[in-house]
């Protein structure tokens, strides 16, 4: 008997967009949030989630930002939220990684990396 099961991460795009002034750049533009997170399947059937992880990209400065997960549960249930300037916390700078995580993997690595060594995502 064979069975097919694993681990793997995935990201969507939730419903939301919300026009802006950047707090980063003082551009006009607007907010994308996305959900990432890590799912368990079995017979390629996703089973459960976790470790869910809710950023936000603003599209004048490609800037992104952590919110809280409650913040984004909200936005996922499609609830009428306004982000605020204090909602969002700097996480990738449009080049500089701030955080010392990859933004896509989010490995721990080091700032002067210009490629991330876990999955090869140019970090400058």
């Amino acid at each position: 008997m064979i069975f097919i099961a694993g681990i793997s991460s995935k990201q969507k795009q939730l419903d939301f967009h919300q026009t802006m002034i950047c707090p980063h750049c003082g551009q006009y533009g607007h907010y994308k949030v996305f959900l990432e997170y890590l799912y368990f399947s079995f017979f390629f059937l996703p089973l459960f989630k976790w470790n869910k992880k809710y950023y936000v990209k603003s599209s004048c400065c490609n800037c992104i930002y952590t919110i809280s997960k409650e913040l984004g549960s909200c936005i996922e249930r499609g609830e009428n939220v306004t982000l605020k300037e204090e909602d969002l916390e700097l996480f990738y700078d449009a080049g500089v990684n701030i955080a010392g995580k990859c933004p896509r993997c989010n490995k721990e690595i080091d700032l002067n990396y210009q490629y991330c060594p876990y999955c090869g995502t140019p970090l400058k």
